[in-house]
């Protein structure tokens, strides 16, 4: 054996199932916080939006949107953004990459809702924003929790 071997075999001893399973917890954890981080900036700023006076009404349906509403719907699709970075941790040889190529892909596309609903220019911008917020909390979070 040569000493290069040597140092591959530590190397892939101390990153095995013990290591994964330690980075898939704290990648949990910290996606889990950054959920609860974008639930409750994306719940304030709707707030916001609605204090000064963005009306969050969406004609198809007729129905406006309640502020508790953000947060369920953050919620769900960063959870969804959590399962996908763990996904990428086991089976992506670059996952933070990979990670910010398809979330920044799936936000462009959840910028294009907004535009199809008929709902007022303000609205529509709010929306807009709401989607971006969420954005700017969990992809620079876990994609640095990737790296690591």
């Amino acid at each position: 054996m040569n000493r290069t071997h040597d140092i591959e075999v530590a190397a892939d001893r101390a990153s095995g199932p013990t290591s994964d399973t330690h980075r898939l917890r704290r990648l949990a954890v910290t996606g889990s916080i950054a959920t609860l981080a974008a639930m409750v900036a994306t719940t304030f700023a709707a707030a916001l939006g609605r204090a000064v006076g963005v009306d969050f009404e969406v004609p198809e349906g007729g129905e406006t949107i309640p502020v508790p509403g953000f947060a369920v719907v953050t919620g769900f699709f960063s959870l969804v953004g959590v399962v996908l970075a763990v996904a990428l941790v086991r089976w992506s040889a670059r996952p933070a990459e990979r990670f910010v190529w398809t979330a920044v892909s799936l936000t462009v596309i959840s910028l294009v809702p907004p535009f199809l609903v008929g709902a007022s220019a303000t609205t529509t911008a709010a929306l807009l924003g709401l989607h971006l917020v969420a954005a700017a909390v969990m992809i620079p979070t876990l994609a640095r929790s990737l790296s690591t």
